[in-house]
């Protein structure tokens, strides 16, 4: 799973990468590039223009004495590519992401309908998740939803909201955004990481998470319910998802804050070219920034997809979800139907933890 996730990953970066290297290398439309010796046009003006132009695509670059070196650059090509695909492919194929997983969420609501308890509340409930649990949880959910928001206005606020609110008004709220959004990116991070420490060890894949999977967790069938441990294999995968993606997105993230302080494309293609992946031997510093602006972006709008889906079985999706962490607690039948091998061994430890013995003559004092 973890492969799968990595390598989808890593195909992604490739195809960005492949796009833009091409791009820097494309002369323009009225260029002659393919004259050949006795042809027409071969070695005159024409052939001479054209080997111009595709230098010029190729980037020049002078010298200069100040310690900013990226002053020297006079063509860089690539940045028209990456502002192609900053203004065309991305937002739209974005917006097909976040409609389409919308779209997907509702038919599957008006099709399967909320899952409800099979059995109804037992009214007993049971401990599932403490308070350092529930803290990192929506330290790292608010500050999403921050994050997603302000991101979103960047990429599609001068389409949609401009036109509604004016110049001034989205000014003020865009610059607004940009300071909530390099702050409250900090907060992200710290509760991406604590979520790591407490969830990893329960978020190990097992072979009943091939079960569940096969069984499509039961949430197509009702009745369905296959053993599960405190994270079933849905949750395990959106573990995952969140943490790498949430790796990448907070070291691309670093990179746009830190601007030209770090290498991390330039060092990842160094590695992936001694693989033998067709990537650029060298990244400039200005493309170092294109990369990770480029990144950015995807994994934001991937994550948003995913947080999607996780908000509607947390919320309107699943009967008794939300309690988990709202306050900690869940019913008992909601335990046993969605997390059984899990709820087995929890209600066991409570009733453990509260049958009390009265101090006998030995001086015992009752459990706690």
């Amino acid at each position: 799973m973890i492969r799968t996730l990595l390598t989808a990953t890593l195909l992604v970066l490739l195809g960005i990468t492949t796009s833009l290297a091409q791009s820097s290398v494309r002369p323009p439309a009225n260029a002659v590039t393919n004259a050949t010796p006795g042809a027409p046009g071969a070695g005159g003006p024409v052939n001479e223009d054209a080997q111009f132009w595709k230098q010029v695509r190729g980037g020049v670059e002078g010298t200069v004495s100040i310690p900013d070196k990226k002053a020297g650059v006079l063509v860089q090509s690539s940045g028209e590519a990456w502002r192609e695909f900053r203004n065309g492919p991305l937002p739209r194929y974005g917006a097909y992401g976040m409609i389409g997983m919308l779209v997907l969420l509702a038919a599957f609501y008006f099709i399967r309908g909320r899952i409800r308890l099979d059995h109804g509340w037992a009214g007993r409930t049971i401990e599932r998740f403490g308070e350092l649990d529930r803290m990192a949880h929506w330290l790292m959910a608010v500050s999403f939803i921050i994050l997603g928001l302000t991101g979103l206005n960047t990429l599609y606020g001068r389409s949609v909201l401009l036109p509604v609110i004016g110049k001034e008004t989205f000014a003020a709220l865009s610059a607004t955004g940009k300071t909530l959004h390099n702050y409250v990116a900090f907060a992200f991070m710290l509760g991406l990481a604590l979520s790591f420490v407490l969830w990893i060890k329960d978020n190990i894949p097992g072979p009943r998470d091939v079960v569940w999977l096969l069984k499509g967790g039961g949430m197509f069938m009702k009745g369905s319910h296959p053993p599960a441990w405190k994270f079933n294999a849905g949750q395990k995968i959106l573990f995952w998802t969140i943490m790498l993606a949430g790796l990448s997105i907070s070291l691309s993230g670093i990179e746009l804050m830190f601007p030209f302080q770090f290498a991390l494309f330039a060092k990842t293609f160094g590695v992936l070219g001694g693989l033998g992946f067709g990537v650029p031997a060298t990244v400039s510093t200005i493309q170092e920034m294109q990369f990770a602006s480029a990144w950015h972006s995807i994994m934001a709008l991937v994550l948003v997809c995913v947080i999607f889906a996780h908000i509607y079985i947390g919320t309107l999706g699943m009967e008794g979800a939300f309690d988990a962490m709202a306050t900690g607690r869940v019913d008992e039948n909601w335990a046993k139907e969605h997390h059984s091998l899990w709820a087995e061994r929890a209600i066991a430890k409570r009733d453990a933890g509260t049958t009390k013995t009265a101090p006998g003559s030995n001086g015992l004092q009752p459990a706690e």
